[in-house]
């Protein structure tokens, strides 16, 4: 890896270290009491348990967390479950989860990360988990946002979009929450189980008829949204927000000198999005955060971040770039359903590719950056705060 490459690397990484799940709870227990149970559940929930468990010794303590980040923790129940796409090991868990809710003698301490939605599956209604996997399919495909998506699965949850509370009351719950989602919309983090509905079974309706899959979704899931009622008044939380992309973007800056930071996120389409990065990237270093969408045309393997690496490329060339490096990737150390962070890239990685073309139209965003050897590998790192994105350009 040349000079370059491993700068833009440090600056990535600076920003995940940033999102340390581990320091960011130990930083907000000072305003926590002692609870009587304590749940975290998210891609980032063993170490966000881990430190509460320094504080709380001999309080019990259930994590769920994806596959990746799930290794035994002293003092606790560890549960791995499938992300993104929910599978029976989360919907298993979801029911150890909702037990000991029903049960806590006292208040909770809730932790909570991106991933959650898909974690922690717990069936509304008459729909079943297979339902709910086919719905999550059709929504990573459908281009939508991850707020709209989430809006979505609350509708879907016993747990999402308050059920949490729920099922603790009449205790108190308090959520320390490491956020996933641009704006830190906290109804949205985790489709929001400790926070109320981001919106009504109608508006879930109409995103779903909007993105063209509502005629596609499980007859069980259209029947449940079309005859939900009203839901009675939530009990209150007290939820404490304690780490953000916007939190890591800004130790991005800090990590090199001289540094432009693009202050809007950056969202919508990749295509879009690589075109925006371009447009307001300066000479020297730029940083970014955001998380973009993909509407999937084809079968093949990879990501967002893989995409918009190469979509940023593409535009680098028609700009007539000669001298840049562009590392785009999820601060999870996973995009989509691969083993790769995303995708860094430069002005040699297009010509070592055969049919770029082809290629993105089958969403095959991972062999291409294979072929070119580029794609950004970092192992997952136990924390999500979606993405960050780092250009380097000399020329």
């Amino acid at each position: 890896m040349n000079k370059l490459r491993q700068q833009a690397v440090d600056i990535f990484m600076a920003g995940v270290k940033a999102a340390d799940p581990f320091a960011a709870v130990q930083n907000a227990l000072a305003e926590v009491t002692e609870p009587a149970q304590i749940i975290a559940v998210g891609k980032a929930a063993r170490l966000m348990a881990k430190a509460a468990l320094c504080r709380f010794k001999d309080v019990p303590c259930i994590v769920v967390t994806n596959y990746e980040n799930a290794k035994p923790l002293d003092g606790a129940q560890v549960y791995a479950a499938g992300h993104p796409v929910p599978d029976q090991n989360g919907a298993d868990a979801a029911q150890v989860v909702i037990k000991a809710l029903n049960a806590a003698k006292g208040p909770v301490l809730a932790l909570i990360s991106g991933g959650g939605s898909a974690l922690l599956p717990a069936p509304a209604g008459g729909i079943t988990l297979t339902d709910k996997a086919r719905v999550n399919e059709l929504l990573l495909g459908a281009g939508l946002e991850i707020t709209a998506m989430n809006l979505i699965r609350q509708q879907l949850s016993d747990l999402k979009g308050g059920g949490f509370l729920r099922h603790a009351s009449p205790h108190s719950v308090t959520a320390l929450i490491l956020s996933d989602v641009i704006g830190d919309d906290l109804a949205a983090i985790a489709s929001g189980p400790t926070v109320g509905p981001i919106g009504m079974a109608s508006e879930a309706i109409e995103l779903l008829k909007g993105a063209g899959i509502w005629d596609d979704v499980p007859a069980t899931v259209r029947h449940h949204l079309e005859n939900k009622g009203s839901a009675e008044p939530l009990p209150k939380a007290r939820n404490i927000l304690v780490g953000s992309n916007t939190q890591s973007v800004a130790a991005m800056a800090k990590a090199a000198t001289d540094v432009h930071v693009i202050e809007t996120a950056v969202e919508g389409d990749v295509a879009d999005a690589a075109a925006f990065i371009c447009d307001n990237v300066a000479m020297g270093v730029t940083v970014w955060g955001g998380e973009t969408t993909v509407v999937l045309k084809g079968n093949g393997h990879g990501g967002r971040n893989q995409e918009l690496a190469l979509r940023i490329a593409q535009e680098a060339e028609r700009r007539g770039w000669k001298d840049f490096v562009c590392l785009q990737g999820g601060s999870d150390g996973r995009d989509g359903p691969t083993n790769a962070a995303g995708g860094i890239v430069d002005q040699d990685t297009l010509g070592k590719i055969d049919d770029l073309t082809a290629l993105l139209a089958n969403n095959d965003s991972y062999a291409a950056l294979s072929q070119a050897g580029d794609l950004l590998m970092t192992g997952a790192t136990g924390t999500n705060v979606a993405d960050l994105g780092v250009m380097i350009r000399r020329g």
